[in-house]
């Protein structure tokens, strides 16, 4: 879709996938201050993953007096290992969405306008 637009109406979506791009420095200290409780998905609207993380570490915490709670706070720290590499691509990701959020909307005004 973005190679159907023109070079004025690819400025525009430039223009606004900056302005509303995720921050991958935000992103990583959110990762590494409140990993645990899934905030860092929650910035980059991973909302389901996120509430189970989340979910992860409160259900750990309450149920570590019975042993059972270091099963999931052990999986929820391999899994904020695994974030740390994943982190990346999904910026990349949301900032591959935003671009066709952009570009199907100004493709659909131009449509519309004819």
């Amino acid at each position: 879709m973005y190679n159907q637009l023109t070079n004025e109406e690819k400025m525009v979506v430039n223009s606004e996938v900056n302005n509303q791009k995720k921050s991958a420095g935000v992103a990583y200290l959110l990762w590494f201050f409140l990993g645990t409780l899934g905030i860092h998905r929650f910035y980059l609207n991973r909302k389901a993953s996120a509430i189970a993380q989340l979910l992860l570490t409160v259900v750990g915490w309450l149920t570590v007096v019975f042993a059972i709670g270091f099963v999931f706070l052990l999986i929820c720290g391999v899994w904020l290992l695994v974030d740390l590499f994943l982190i990346g691509g999904m910026i990349k990701k949301d900032q591959a969405d935003l671009v066709d959020h952009y570009s199907e909307k100004i493709l659909h005004n131009r449509q519309a306008s004819f």
